[in-house]
């Protein structure tokens, strides 16, 4: 295709590579110049720390880690305990959030005000004070771990929630085997309450401006055809409103997963606490924190492909 410089399109292309090139140098630039002054500060560089030992532990994570390992594992753990809240947030977020919003079009008044009261409470709460309550709330209300609450298979104390597959009766949590247990730390729990209820709130109002958006003659028509509202709803008005709530919908995903890093304030080792943990440690703050950087930019980016991709299979097709 030839280029006509003359035209809009042809300078149009012109100010976009200088713009690009512009950014590029000045990208060369504050990195070269930063290197260049920690260099003459004698302050370390480069990512080779990350294949040294870490020298600390996590309470948990998807597998096993100890001192001796690298930091490079350690970001790894960091990261999977970030990607398991973050999941876990976002399923039972948006399974709440689709009830409380369907729940502000119940005919039952004290369902709508319930609804609405709950909306208006959680959103209008900073996370960070939500998530300090929840943590206490877990820490101060539930038992000791040598007395935990027991329910069939289930075990509930200051230790976490814990699932013991042999089912040993009034057995201390800390003289169980590792091996049949299945536990959720405090931590956990109160990052994954508080993210849930607090984005929860948002996806109400999301999923309630969708509904509202399908034309009443859908719910006429329905209500012709003799369905419930219940069937209404799950047939007729959810599948058309996917198409208003998914884009506003993927932004609450991509908070939810953002505002994980607020674990670090309960102690919950994501992949932000294990940075901090490196930082301190090693002195590479500039490493550290792009690595943090690199995670949530991966991560939001790859939930927004996904929604996209979601979002142009139930699109409306031209024809």
């Amino acid at each position: 295709m030839r280029l006509n410089w003359r035209s809009a399109s042809g300078r149009g292309l012109l100010y976009q590579a200088v713009a690009l090139l512009v950014v590029l140098l000045l990208g060369w630039f504050l990195a070269s110049n930063t290197a260049h002054n920690m260099a003459q500060r004698g302050i370390q560089s480069g990512f080779d720390f990350l294949w040294d030992p870490a020298g600390f532990e996590i309470g948990e994570g998807l597998f096993n880690f100890d001192s001796t390992q690298s930091y490079a594992l350690a970001f790894l753990t960091g990261l999977g305990n970030t990607v398991r809240v973050a999941l876990t947030g976002i399923v039972l977020a948006t399974l709440l959030g689709t009830l409380l919003g369907v729940g502000r079009f119940s005919r039952n008044l004290l369902v709508r005000v319930l609804c609405s009261a709950y909306v208006e409470v959680f959103r209008n709460i900073p996370l960070l004070l939500q998530l300090l309550m929840w943590y206490l709330m877990l820490a101060e209300l539930l038992p000791a771990t040598d007395a935990p609450i027991t329910l069939g298979h289930l075990e509930m104390s200051k230790g976490g929630l814990i699932w013991n597959s042999e089912a040993l009766p009034n057995a201390s949590v800390d003289a169980l085997p590792k091996e049949p247990l299945w536990a959720l730390s405090p931590e956990f729990m109160a990052l994954t309450l508080g993210l849930t209820l607090y984005t929860a709130a948002f996806m109400a109002e999301v999923v309630r401006a969708g509904v509202a958006a399908v034309p009443r003659g859908q719910t006429e028509a329905c209500a012709a055809l003799g369905l419930s509202r219940l069937q209404a709803m799950r047939h007729v008005l959810l599948p058309q409103a996917l198409r208003i709530i998914i884009p506003p919908m993927t932004n609450q995903y991509l908070n939810l997963t953002k505002n994980s890093s607020l674990a670090v304030a309960i102690g919950y080792p994501d992949v932000v606490s294990i940075a901090n943990t490196a930082l301190n440690q090693t002195g590479r703050a500039v490493e550290c924190i792009a690595l943090v950087m690199a995670v949530y930019l991966c991560t939001s980016l790859l939930t927004a492909l996904l929604m996209n991709a979601y979002n142009q299979r139930v699109a409306l097709k031209e024809r």
